[in-house]
């Protein structure tokens, strides 16, 4: 299991439409292979900062066939407004959990 890390800044006054956008997003992601769960944190310090976090079973279930997929076109079109500039992505892998 790999974990997609995702920073977005978006433009101000849309916090509240972007969180509708990504909950909107979510029937589009549970139907996606490899998908197994999401999270949206709102950065306390910078309100035009959101962290998503998704974890997929592999970085090829998020980048061969998610991103390349209509789920993707389909999940942009729901948030891809109201990014101020491109997202921050990296995945990662988790090495301890207690």
């Amino acid at each position: 299991m790999i974990t997609e890390i995702v920073e977005f800044e978006v433009k101000p006054g849309t916090a509240d439409r972007f969180i509708a956008g990504v909950e909107a997003s979510q029937p589009i992601f549970a139907k996606s292979p490899g998908f197994i769960r999401l999270e949206l944190h709102h950065t306390i310090e910078n309100p035009l900062i959101f962290v998503l976090l998704i974890q997929w079973e592999s970085v090829a279930h998020h980048m061969e066939m998610f991103q390349k997929s209509d789920n993707f076109v389909l999940w942009r079109g729901n948030v891809g407004q109201y990014f101020a500039k491109p997202p921050r992505l990296q995945h990662t892998e988790t090495k301890l959990a207690y």
